[in-house]
């Protein structure tokens, strides 16, 4: 069908203010905001790959027709919320349409008997923190997107917050949801807290990104507000040393809210005052119902001492805490400054994740040409295994191409490093369009499943094309 014709079907169908075609407006839609497409704007970047037209969804009604219309005439779309996703996961293909569900707004209930809340897709989490804590409770959901971030998105890419270790990941707390498939049906999975009735299908939109459907309702769990805080950080001898205590912690049974490992260089910039040469720093914060914090925060100083390590009192926390969603800040200046910058999470087990993090940084200081830094946080935890979230950034010469050569090698360096140790390329990002290529390397023998369950729920490939799976 022509773009015109696309485009007066949606007038008729939204309202004509609500389907927008300015040229300045598809460039803002055609990417996120990840690091080398905020470094290649400075140099001149500019898509040559427009969506033919955003469209505001205000109802699930309007999101089945226009989703009913897509797949009849064929034409693959973009779901967006927050717009927050750092992986080119929100990249527009050409002719594509964006359907925006962020003015799907209406934060639908608040059941205090059952502990659960039922949004819709567009509403804003640091909106939705705001009303609960008014109500005394919390969704214990606290990414570093926070300010961006919106309900449908964060299931979409399998979001977690910095208090996950306590609270979970997205997974953990989304009890239903309500979509629509690609062929334009409308599905609803009912609000319950467990059942053994086949498998959870809840996790087919967990981590979907679009390319299944489109989420327009979920309901998550909500959390009485802590009556009790303890916040304690301790300067340790080495990285190495911070994993070894965070896996006997962890193993013993405790969680603490806040379980983060900063190496030497990270905490040297944000807690020099604190630190001395060649330290690292673990940040504790536990809370929960009275007496909770204090019992668990006694358990871990006694673990730590063990190691060793010396006591820097709360300081620390309430710095990080005040500072802690400052990352895309600092991305920007970086990219006005002409460095490649970024972040990528990845994860591995606890007899894997020390090799991944000393390989990655010693193949980047010997590899990358004008490396500026590269760095490694721990922030989420468990019996198993841990995280590390890199950090780095490196000068180019000002031009595109060249930002997109040092940005494949950093992140190249880091991602083949991690399937060198059978590690996960992706901890909670989202695998977007970048790291697709490395997918079927991820998943392995169990590709094909994936595979198959997108032609199974998407035959006319309709559903964010190029995301989650490579386009060959």
């Amino acid at each position: 069908m022509e773009n015109q014709k696309v485009i007066e079907t949606f007038e008729q169908m939204v309202g004509k203010e609500f389907v927008q075609t300015e040229e300045a407006i598809l460039q803002e839609y055609a990417t996120d905001i990840t690091g080398l497409r905020m470094v290649q704007k400075h140099f001149g970047w500019k898509s040559e790959n427009l969506a033919q037209c955003i469209v505001k969804i205000h109802t699930k009604e309007e999101a089945i027709e226009a989703i009913r219309f897509l797949n009849q005439e064929k034409i693959v779309n973009v779901p967006r919320t927050g717009g927050s996703g750092v992986c080119l996961g929100l990249e527009t293909p050409k002719g594509s349409v964006v359907l925006d569900l962020s003015e799907m707004n209406e934060i639908l209930e608040i059941n205090e008997e059952n502990l659960t809340v039922t949004t819709q897709a567009g509403v804003a989490l640091e909106r939705l923190e705001t009303v609960l804590n008014k109500k005394g409770y919390t969704t214990g959901h606290f990414p570093q997107s926070l300010p961006l971030a919106q309900m449908g998105g964060l299931v979409a890419t399998r979001s977690i917050g910095q208090f996950s270790t306590r609270y979970g990941g997205i997974e953990d707390l989304l009890v239903g949801i309500e979509g629509v498939l690609p062929d334009g049906e409308l599905v609803r999975i009912k609000n319950i807290p467990r059942k053994s009735t086949g498998p959870d299908l809840r996790h087919i939109w967990l981590g979907s990104e679009g390319t299944l459907g489109v989420i327009t309702e979920v309901t998550v769990k909500i959390f009485p507000m802590a009556e009790d805080r303890c916040m304690q950080a301790y300067a340790i001898a080495s990285f190495h040393t911070g994993l070894a205590i965070i896996k006997e912690i962890m193993q013993a049974g405790w969680k603490p809210a806040v379980t983060r490992l900063h190496d030497e260089t990270e905490a040297a910039e944000s807690y020099g005052p604190f630190m001395q040469a060649g330290e690292s720093i673990l940040l504790f914060l536990s809370e929960g119902p009275k007496g909770y914090a204090a019992l668990e925060g006694e358990a871990i100083q006694a673990v730590v001492e063990k190691h060793g390590a010396r006591a820097l009192g709360s300081k620390p926390l309430e710095l990080w805490l005040a500072h802690r969603n400052d990352i895309c800040e600092h991305l920007d200046m970086y990219a006005k400054q002409g460095a490649v910058a970024d972040t990528c999470e990845i994860s591995a087990m606890w007899s894997d994740i020390g090799k991944i993090y000393t390989e990655v940084l010693e193949r980047a200081k010997k590899e990358v040409p004008h490396l500026v830094a590269i760095t490694g946080h721990s922030s989420h935890s468990y019996e198993q295994g841990t995280n590390i979230y890199f950090m780095m950034g490196a000068m180019c010469a000002p031009q595109v191409e060249a930002a997109q050569k040092t940005y494949d090698q950093l992140f190249g360096i880091i991602m083949e490093t991690t399937l060198k140790y059978n590690g996960s390329i992706c901890h909670h990002h989202g695998v977007g369009r970048y790291r697709a290529k490395w997918m079927k390397q991820e998943l392995g023998s169990a590709y094909p499943m994936l595979e198959k369950i997108k032609t199974a729920f998407d035959p006319n490939g309709i559903m964010n094309r190029g995301a989650l799976l490579p386009v060959e």
